[in-house]
C-alpha cells in the first residue's frame, strides 16, 4: 500500500508560499514578504462563476447586479454571495492597456459570468480594497497566454507574486490611495465639465456672432449702424447648386478631386482626406464643386452631426463629391467662412432639421429650404470681423477643451503612478518598527 502523505508543516508552508528573491519583481520594505497572488492569502472562488448564454441573458432581471470582465454589465434574479469580493477579468487583450482598470470590488450579492474571475482576500474588506488596487497596478504581459485569444487562467495567477505588508499598513496604504484617488478625481470631473461643455460654449460665441452681440463694439467705433443688417434670403446672396463645369473638352484622364462623404469630419468641419481619380469616373452622377464652395451635407444623419466644409485646393482645380452635399457658392456679398459657420451652427442645422423630408432613414433637406432661408445679414466688413472673431475664441475653447484632454489622460497616469508607488512602500506610511508581515502570513498559514 503506498504511503499517507504527511502533512506539511507551518515552516513547510512558509517556505512554499514565499516568492524566492530571484522572481520578486522589486524590492519593498523589510517587514514586508513577496507571497503567491493565490493560495496563501487570497483565494479564488471562480467555483461560483457562471457560463452566459442566451438563455441566461433572457433571466437578466432583478435587483441583483450581474458582472462581466469589465464590470457591471446587467441584473439578474440569482446571486453568488452577499460578501465584499473582487471581480477580475479574464480575457487577455485589455491587460496590455496599462492605464485601464482590470478588478473591480462586488458590493453584496452578485451574480458573476464566466468571463470574469472572483478573487477573495483573506484580510476582510480592507484586503479586498488592497488586493483590487494592487491587480490595477501590475503588468500581466508575462501572465497572460493564448494564440486567438489571450486569456488569464487561475494558473498564471497561482505564479503571480503579491506584495503583503503588516495588516496596519495595508489599512493605511488603502486609506492614503482612496484620499488622493478622492481628489484626482474631484480634479477629473472639472476637467471632464470643461472638455464636455466646448459644444455649449462653442454655440454660444455663434448666438452671439449671428445675433450681433460679438461685433457691438465693433460697430460702435467704426461709426457702423445696428440698423446695417439687411434682410436676406440665403438664394439671394449665395447660389445653391451652382452649374458644373464645361468638362466635354477636358480629356478624360485628366486627375481631379474627389470627396466622398466619409471625407468631411464631423467634428473639425473640414475635409480631412479627398480622393483623386480621372474625370471620366466621376463627371456623371457626382456633385462637382469649386474652390471655395460650402458643402453641405444633406441626409440625416450626416447633416444633424456637422457634415460641411469649405473646399480647399483641388488638384487641376476640379472637385467632385458626394451626390448628398449641397453645393453653396457665395455671391460678392457674402463671406464663404461667415456661410460655413452659419451653417455649421446647431440652431441651423436644427431648423434644416425639422423640414426633412423622405423614409426614415433617408431624410434629406430640401433645397427650398437653403434657398429660402431667411437670415439677417451684416456688411461685407463685419461679416469679415465676425469671422475673424469667431476663428479667435473657437480657436482659444478648442486649446482649453485640448488643455482639458491632456490634463484628463495625465490623471489616469498619475492614479497609476500613486499605485506604483503604495506596492514599493513608498507613500510614506510604512512603519518599519511593525512587526513582520512574515507574522501575518505564519498566523493565516496556521488558521488555514
Amino acid at each position: 500500500m503506498p504511503k499517507k502523505k504527511t502533512a506539511l508543516t507551518i515552516e513547510e508552508r512558509l517556505q512554499q508560499a514565499l516568492v524566492p528573491a530571484e522572481e520578486q519583481p522589486y524590492e519593498v520594505p523589510e517587514n514586508w514578504v513577496w507571497v503567491r497572488l493565490i493560495g496563501n492569502v487570497n483565494s479564488c472562488l471562480d467555483g461560483y462563476r457562471k457560463p452566459i448564454n442566451s438563455s441566461e441573458r433572457a433571466k437578466r432581471v432583478g435587483k441583483v447586479p450581474y458582472y462581466g470582465a469589465t464590470g457591471q454589465v446587467g441584473w439578474i434574479d440569482d446571486y453568488l454571495t452577499n460578501e465584499h469580493l473582487v471581480l477580475l477579468g479574464e480575457d487577455g487583450a485589455p491587460f496590455l492597456d496599462l492605464l485601464k482598470d482590470k478588478a473591480y470590488i462586488i458590493f453584496g450579492e452578485a451574480w458573476v459570468n464566466n468571463h470574469a474571475h472572483i478573487l477573495k482576500s483573506y484580510f476582510g474588506e480592507i484586503g479586498n480594497v488592497f488586493l483590487m488596487h494592487y491587480l490595477n497596478m501590475v503588468d500581466y504581459k508575462d501572465y497572460v497566454k493564448g494564440t486567438t485569444r489571450l486569456k488569464l487562467t487561475q494558473g498564471s495567477m497561482q505564479l503571480m507574486p503579491f506584495p503583503l505588508p503588516p495588516f496596519s499598513e495595508q489599512q493605511r496604504i488603502v486609506e492614503r490611495i482612496e484620499e488622493l484617488f478622492a481628489k484626482l478625481d474631484e480634479a477629473k470631473e472639472r476637467l471632464q465639465e470643461v472638455a464636455d461643455s466646448f459644444a455649449v460654449r462653442k454655440a454660444a460665441i455663434l448666438h452671439k456672432a449671428f445675433t450681433g452681440e460679438l461685433t457691438k463694439q465693433w460697430r460702435l467705433e467704426n461709426g457702423v449702424s445696428d440698423e446695417s443688417w439687411e434682410d436676406k434670403l440665403l438664394g439671394d446672396v449665395c447660389t445653391v447648386n451652382p452649374k458644373k463645369i464645361d468638362a466635354k473638352n477636358l480629356d478624360d484622364n485628366l486627375e481631379v478631386s474627389f470627396v466622398p462623404m466619409a471625407a468631411v469630419s464631423d467634428v473639425l468641419g473640414e475635409i480631412v482626406n479627398h480622393e483623386v481619380k480621372n474625370l471620366q469616373d466621376v463627371r456623371t452622377g457626382f456633385t462637382n464643386f469649386s474652390k471655395g464652395d460650402v458643402i453641405f451635407a444633406k441626409i440625416t444623419p450626416c447633416m444633424e452631426n456637422g457634415k460641411s466644409a469649405i473646399v480647399g485646393p483641388l488638384v487641376n482645380d476640379i472637385g467632385y463629391g458626394s451626390t448628398e452635399f449641397y453645393v453653396l457658392r457665395c455671391k460678392e456679398e457674402l463671406n464663404n467662412k461667415y456661410l460655413y459657420h452659419m451653417v455649421r451652427n446647431t440652431t441651423f442645422r436644427a431648423e434644416a432639421k425639422a423640414v426633412m423630408t423622405g423614409v426614415v432613414g433617408q431624410q434629406r433637406v430640401p433645397k427650398t429650404f437653403l434657398q429660402e432661408y431667411q437670415l439677417l445679414l451684416p456688411t461685407l466688413s463685419e461679416q469679415h470681423e465676425i469671422v475673424r472673431l469667431i476663428d479667435d475664441l473657437l480657436a482659444r475653447e478648442r486649446a482649453a477643451q485640448q488643455a482639458a484632454e491632456q490634463a484628463l489622460a495625465s490623471i489616469d497616469l498619475m492614479k497609476k503612478s500613486i499605485l506604483a508607488r503604495a506596492f514599493r512602500g513608498e507613500l510614506g506610511t510604512n512603519k518599519a518598527s511593525e512587526a513582520s508581515a512574515l507574522e501575518l502570513l505564519k498566523q493565516v498559514l496556521a488558521e488555514n
